[in-house]
């Protein structure tokens, strides 16, 4: 794990009105109608093991659960949240009325493959990250699945990076366009301000040396530092630091798992990526019912 009581840490963070409503919007679409399988299996009781079938981060064990408990049926997890996961290793079993099972099949792996996935990449960020000995904060950003967000920012939670701000409330972004319609980057600033009150903070997005420490004397807490190469970045950061110590400084736009050591430093507080949750591939997980007294397998065979 990388976290100690990693489930019960974050669990907590999700609640469970709100899992709810997902998991039944979730089911309602992948069946809003009729569902014309079940007259082929039936609602005998049955039990489905499940299988992650590639390597990576376990996350999404609440969603997972949240689906099943729609459909009347229970899961037991053989590992935490947050484990690593060695292919071909069996994670849970669910238990219930076998026309059940199946429905939330599809809805339940589809949630958990690409929180797990997000929980992945977010693991390997940190990790090329702290190898550097550079100890910031890797987040994600808030280019995430619409109707999904939360289950990528969970993800990115588990994996052990940032989720950044959830939402537009949780932080004043001045960003380019706003510069442009307030007229200035001071204009935006104060704008900004007053939205702010004492309760969030301001960060702007600058694309030089002048820009942030214009907004720096303006009053911003944070000055993101957008598209900027390895060589550039560090000597705007360094400058910018040496006039104002306490701001805040990330560090985004083109950065990968690839090059992301490039960008650590020691002027650098935040590394946001918006590939976390952008294109992170999703892991590989199966459900497959087997007869009870049995030996579960992860690959069904027929004869």
């Amino acid at each position: 794990m990388y976290v100690e009581n990693l489930e019960d840490d974050l669990a907590f963070l999700l609640p469970p009105a709100t899992l709810e409503a997902l998991a039944d919007a979730w089911l309602r679409e992948d069946c809003p109608g009729l569902n014309h399988t079940a007259l082929v299996i039936g609602a005998a009781p049955s039990q489905a093991a499940l299988w992650a079938k590639s390597p990576g981060v376990l996350a999404g064990r609440p969603f997972f659960d949240a689906i099943f408990a729609k459909l009347n049926c229970q899961v037991s997890w053989y590992l935490p949240e947050g484990s690593k996961l060695v292919p071909v290793a069996k994670v849970a079993e669910v238990r219930g009325p076998a026309h059940c099972l199946l429905l939330g099949e599809r809805v339940a792996l589809n949630t958990l493959a690409r929180c797990s996935g997000v929980a992945s990449a977010a693991a390997a960020a940190v990790e090329a990250a702290r190898a550097t000995g550079w100890n910031g904060h890797v987040a994600g950003t808030r280019k995430t699945t619409p109707g999904f967000r939360l289950v990528e920012k969970y993800g990115l939670l588990v994996g052990g990076a940032a989720s950044h701000r959830y939402d537009l409330g949780g932080l004043v972004m001045v960003k380019d366009n706003h510069i442009v319609a307030a007229g200035s980057v001071e204009k935006a600033i104060r704008g900004a301000q007053r939205a702010a009150n004492f309760i969030l903070k301001v960060e702007v997005e600058c694309s030089s040396l002048q820009e942030a420490v214009e907004a720096a004397q303006a009053g911003a807490d944070l000055v993101l530092l957008d598209n900027f190469r390895p060589e550039e970045l560090h000597p705007t950061a360094a400058a910018l630091k040496a006039q104002f110590p306490n701001i805040g400084v990330e560090a985004s736009g083109g950065i990968t798992l690839g090059n992301l050591p490039q960008f650590c430093g020691p002027h650098i507080n935040v590394i946001s990526l918006g590939m976390l949750t952008q294109s992170a591939p999703a892991l590989d997980f199966s459900l497959k019912l087997f007869v009870e007294g049995t030996t579960p397998v992860p690959y069904a065979r027929r004869s």
